[in-house]
C-alpha cells in the first residue's frame, strides 16, 4: 500500500476508533482524525515489526485493518489520559 492508502486507512480507522470509544475528545474531529492516521502507521509498523505480519499491498487485508484500528484505539486512549482534563 502507498502512503495515500495508509492515510485513507487511518481516516477510517480513526472514525472506527471514535465509534468504539465515544465521548468528548480534547482535540475534536481534527485531533481524532490525526490520531487515526498516526495510529494506522504505528499499528502497521508494530504488526510488521513484532507480530511478523508483513504489510501487504491489499487494502482489504483484515489483520492490517485490525492493526490500524488497534493503533488508533491505543493512541486515542493515551491522548485522553494525557490531555483529557486540559480543557476544563
Amino acid at each position: 500500500m502507498g502512503i495515500v492508502s495508509w492515510i485513507v486507512l487511518g481516516l477510517l480507522a480513526g472514525a472506527i476508533a471514535k465509534f468504539l470509544l465515544p465521548g468528548k475528545d480534547p482535540g475534536g474531529f481534527i485531533g481524532t482524525t490525526l490520531i487515526g492516521i498516526a495510529g494506522a502507521f504505528i499499528g502497521g509498523w508494530i504488526s510488521a515489526r513484532w507480530l511478523h505480519h508483513p504489510i501487504t499491498k491489499d487494502f482489504y487485508d483484515g489483520p492490517t485493518w485490525a492493526a490500524a484500528i488497534g493503533g488508533s484505539l491505543v493512541l486515542l486512549i493515551v491522548y485522553r489520559v494525557l490531555f483529557g482534563d486540559s480543557r476544563r
